[in-house]
């Protein structure tokens, strides 16, 4: 990954030791660190890795104004006014440090680190890979549930051949010379087992389950949390566990992928105002593939997303295209070296052995996804023969009900 992306930047102070000043700037978090640009000069006055914090705070300078401070090395760094708040740019910090993103890359940004890349994109492809390993296991109980279900409806019309066989003889019983319309049984039939239905609180498998920090509407609200990717749908948690919202899959109008840290869940509604979450998480490119899949139609991948993902450099690419899409592409490129200069200086980062270590994990992710696909089709005609058999036995319900109303 670039570690000249930008994850998200706030305007501040910075305060200036060496010239004992409050300088305004802009202060940018990275994945690798936290830097802090002067705006009337434009020089970086603060450069740190995230590795080497050691300490982040809310203080208070000059025992009146709320100020962050950040421990790096035995030095501490000041930086107040900041907006929004001081919360927020806390929140976000603290979640990015705590979780160590790119952990035990400390000096990771020259060339000596020459085949991180291709680590960093190993590291990505096997999450995704074990990701989609759990989404065909919770694939493989659906399809159980699904074939219980239909021996159950199985039994359902076996029972309702019975009861026809049975209604049929109390109609018309052998021995009655008569029109069966003035016949009148006293006798009631006696009650048959029900069959068993299949229990409707199965429990659901967790695909996903991260740390976030949760934006709703306004950025004055961003606090830490939960996201939970669901086969069924998406669940937001606050830090105390407690459910903020549930999307529901179907109910899921549109996904974005601002960067691969940060990503907008949206639902739209008539006449009242849509619910939209922002959620910022350093582990969130472990999500995006998953939420890829579940939700192809409706994740929007935009350009700053593209970009770190390694995707096409034209202006016209598909902004939908997968990380997997784009990995595949990165190391075709890999085996073409005749490419452009731009491609060739990124491929230095990536030796044959990681390209092949790539390849081999690309090729169980297709088998995976195929085995998936094949899954999926099955389970879909499984759900039509459900509804065509539902409806039968419906029918034959209410049909049978009315013959035994008639025997009253």
């Amino acid at each position: 990954m670039s570690e000249d992306i930008r994850i998200h930047s706030w305007p501040c102070s910075y305060y200036l030791d060496s010239s004992k000043q409050w300088i305004p700037g802009k202060l940018s978090l990275t994945p690798t660190s936290i830097k802090f640009t002067a705006d009337k000069s434009g020089e970086l006055l603060a450069d740190f890795q995230l590795s080497g914090i050691s300490e982040i705070k809310k203080e208070s300078s000059h025992l009146i104004f709320s100020s962050l401070t950040v421990l790096e090395k035995g030095a501490k760094h000041w930086f107040g006014s900041l907006q929004p708040n001081r919360n927020v740019v806390f929140n976000v910090l603290e979640h990015f440090w705590r979780e160590q993103l790119l952990p035990g890359r400390e000096g990771a940004a020259g060339a000596a680190s020459g085949s991180s890349k291709g680590r960093e994109l190993s590291g990505m492809l096997e999450g995704s890979q074990k990701r989609l390993e759990d989404t065909a296991k919770v694939l493989q109980a659906q399809g159980e549930q699904f074939d219980s279900i239909m021996r159950g409806l199985h039994k359902i019309e076996g029972d309702m051949d019975v009861a026809d066989r049975l209604l049929t003889e109390l109609e018309s019983p052998s021995w009655w010379p008569f029109s069966t319309k003035l016949w009148k049984s006293p006798v009631e039939a006696k009650p048959k087992e029900t069959p068993a239905a299949p229990d409707p609180k199965i429990q659901e498998g967790i695909l996903l389950r991260i740390p976030v920090i949760i934006t709703h509407r306004t950025d004055s609200g961003a606090k830490p949390g939960q996201l939970t990717v669901l086969p069924s749908g998406l669940e937001i948690r606050d830090c105390n566990s407690q459910l903020l919202h549930r999307f529901e899959a179907r109910d899921v109008d549109d996904i974005r992928v601002h960067t691969p840290y940060e990503i907008s869940v949206r639902q739209r509604f008539i006449g009242r105002p849509d619910v939209s979450f922002r959620l910022l998480a350093a582990r969130m490119p472990q999500a995006i593939p998953l939420l890829e899949m579940q939700f192809s139609r409706k994740i929007q991948f935009l350009e700053d997303a593209l970009g770190f993902a390694g995707a096409s450099k034209a202006p016209q690419a598909d902004l939908g295209t997968s990380i997997w899409q784009a990995a595949s592409g990165f190391l075709g490129a890999a085996a073409a070296p005749e490419g452009p200069e731009r491609e060739q200086v990124q491929l230095h980062k990536v030796s044959q052995e990681e390209a092949k270590e790539l390849r081999q994990i690309l090729q169980k992710l297709k088998g995976l996804a195929l085995e998936t696909e094949a899954e999926l089709e099955r389970q879909d005609e499984a759900l039509e023969s459900i509804g065509s058999s539902a409806d039968r036995a419906t029918l034959t319900i209410e049909r049978q009900n009315r013959r035994m109303r008639k025997l009253t």
